[in-house]
Order: C-alpha cells, then structure tokens, then sequence
C-alpha cells in the first residue's frame, strides 16, 4: 500500500479470531509469502525487514503465516525465523501441491515425502495446517492422496486439513469422502467475487472457513493506482502480471479506476487506506475466515494493521454494492479460468514447481 496516513495500528482482539476447528483459531490478517518466492520478482529480499515485519504482526496478534512447498526458498525461509524467536507462539499454514506432470504417479511415498520435507524446513514437529491442491481433476487419485494426507495427520504429523484453490463441486466431493476439512483457501475481492456464488454457501453449511487471499489484487487496489493510465509493458512482479488479467476480467481500467473511486472515498472517512477497505470488505464476506497478505517491510504491515480496527457501516456496504452490481468478473467458479489451458491466466502459473524445489 502507498504512504495514506491510517489510524494507530491495534491489537487482534482475542474475540475477533476466527475459529478453523474447535481447537484452532487465526486471526483475520495472515501474513502471506508468495511474493517472497524465487522468482517471483526482481527485487532483492531484506530479509532483517521482513523479519521485523513479521515481529509487528506478532505483537499485534496476527501470528500466523501461509507459505506453501512450492514458493521456492519460503518454508526454509520461516524455518529460520522460527528458529531465531524460540518459545514464540507461531503458526504457519503450508500446502501440499504434487506437480501437475507427476499427478498419475503421486503415491503415499511422494506425498510423505512432501510433508516430511516441509517438516524440516520449517523446524517443526508437526504442521499446523496443509492446503492441497490437485490440479487436474480429469486425473484420478485426488481423494486418494487426500486420504494419505489424513493418514499423516492421524499420526500427528498434520495438525489440520484444508485444500486450495478447489471448486465447488471437488470441495464438496473431498467432503462427502469424510476427509476433515477446516477450511479452503481461495482467491476473493471486490473484483474477484467468485466464491460467494457456490462455494461461500457450501462453506457455510458444512463448517469451512475461506482463507482468502488477492484482497488488494496484487496491490491494483490501492492509492498508488489511483487516476493513473493503464500500465504499459513490463510490471514488476508475478503478483502484478496475474492480477493485471484479473483487471480486464472485471471491466478493464476504467472500470477498475471507478471502484477505486469508492474506495477512496470510503477510505477517507475512515482515515485509512484504500486496501484496507478493500480487506475489510472481503473479512464481511459470509464464511470469510481471514485475509491473507503479502508485507515486505514494516511499513506495509503497519499499514495493513489498520484494517483490524476498522468497521464498515451499512451505508459503506451499499455504496460498494452500488458499484460491483455492474462491474463484471472472472467466469465460472473458483479457479475455473485459471484451469483452462487455453486462457490467458494459465501463462503466470507454474505448474511442476515441486521437482525444482527439490521433491
């Protein structure tokens, strides 16, 4: 987020924390690593200020991370801070993503090794929640391996189950098969509404939490775009490259410049940031567990951290309302236009990421 003046950052009330289990809770900002990955963006990682970041966020309660076995360099990554802060209570969310080219050969053996590395990495004794993602659903074996997965957690090696990135149909499917979900991870904004059409419903009423991350579209709902043309050639990150298409999915620039309107205005009588408001607005969403957000640096988790003490009144609501009722978006259910080979967002996803990061 840019430099908008917010309010004093405040503490996660206990109460605000949202139960994923009857013995498991997150706060509703988790610090996310995608953009920390190998890869991911040309700029060089301050590892000193990302760990300051990540102390702010603690001492302010948000004191879980999300990374995955596939953000190369990551799960290491929080492995080593982990092991610089011994005895702070910390939880950290992976995920578990077999390569799309092994997916016909994913046995226990793989997907054993997948956690026990994950295990290592991040200096741990047992993983607090892991994220499956399975993708090709034309490819048998995805209940299977979720069943090996719920193995490892009865042994104690997984302390909870989720999946990611998974529709509506597959998620209700893994459920029927009585794997113990705690909840799916799953992108939403105010530009990106495709959850709330089938899956939010079906979280609902079977006992998932969403973990949502893309609440400020790779940073595109934000001050900095405010009034701006359209950007024009390369953009600095994977994040900017993959929510730029989700951009023209919902109208284009134009009509991401008159959303950004309201948020302004919102944001002003708030005294907050535009992605705050942004966040807030997904954290009212039905089912809606947490946010997940990318920091660099403690300024931008200073930032973000005013979205803890903000409320949106009904009157805020309606005006966001008023705006989405017009603004088109992604098509089909979750994660449908990233599947499809033939769609543009296939070209930022990388798709055999756990060979290179060494599985």
């Amino acid at each position: 987020m840019s430099d908008t003046p917010t309010r004093a950052p405040r503490a996660v009330d206990p109460a605000a924390r949202r139960s994923l289990h009857a013995d498991y809770t997150v706060p509703p900002v988790i610090a996310g690593a995608w953009q920390l990955s190998e890869g991911h963006s040309a700029r060089t990682l301050d590892r000193d200020a990302l760990f300051a970041a990540w102390d702010l966020l603690a001492a302010h309660g948000c004191d879980t991370l999300d990374c995955a076995d596939i953000y190369t360099g990551v799960e290491a990554l929080i492995g080593e801070y982990r092991a610089a802060r011994p005895g702070r209570h910390l939880q950290v969310h992976t995920k578990c993503v077999p390569d799309r080219d092994a997916l016909a050969h994913v046995d226990r053996a793989m997907l054993t090794g997948i956690v026990d590395r994950s295990l290592t990495r991040l200096r741990t004794d047992a993983l607090d929640l892991v994220q499956f993602h399975w993708w090709r659903y034309d490819v048998p074996g995805m209940l299977d391996a979720l069943g090996v997965l719920d193995d490892l957690r009865r042994a104690g090696k997984i302390r909870h189950l989720a999946l990611t990135n998974t529709d509506t149909a597959h998620t209700q499917r893994v459920l029927d098969a009585g794997i113990p979900l705690v909840a799916t991870q799953v992108q939403y904004s105010v530009l990106d509404r495709r959850p709330a059409a089938q899956l939010a419903p079906l979280a609902a009423a079977r006992g998932l939490s969403l973990l949502c991350y893309g609440s400020v579209a790779g940073g595109f709902l934000d001050e900095a775009w405010r009034g701006t043309a359209a950007p024009d050639g390369a953009l600095e990150n994977r994040s900017l490259v993959k929510y730029r298409l989700i951009v023209e999915d919902c109208g284009g620039w134009s009509a991401l410049q008159r959303l950004l309107e309201v948020l302004a205005d919102i944001a002003a009588r708030h005294r907050v940031g535009m992605a705050n408001v942004a966040q807030r607005w997904v954290l009212d969403q039905a089912g809606v567990g947490a946010v997940i957000v990318g920091f660099r640096g403690v300024a931008s988790a200073r930032r973000t951290l005013a979205t803890l003490g903000l409320t949106l009144s009904a009157d805020d609501h309606a005006q966001l309302r008023e705006v989405l009722q017009v603004l088109p978006m992604p098509a089909g259910d979750v994660y449908a236009a990233e599947r499809d080979p033939a769609s543009p967002h296939a070209g930022v996803i990388r798709y055999n990421l756990n060979r290179e990061a060494g599985g």
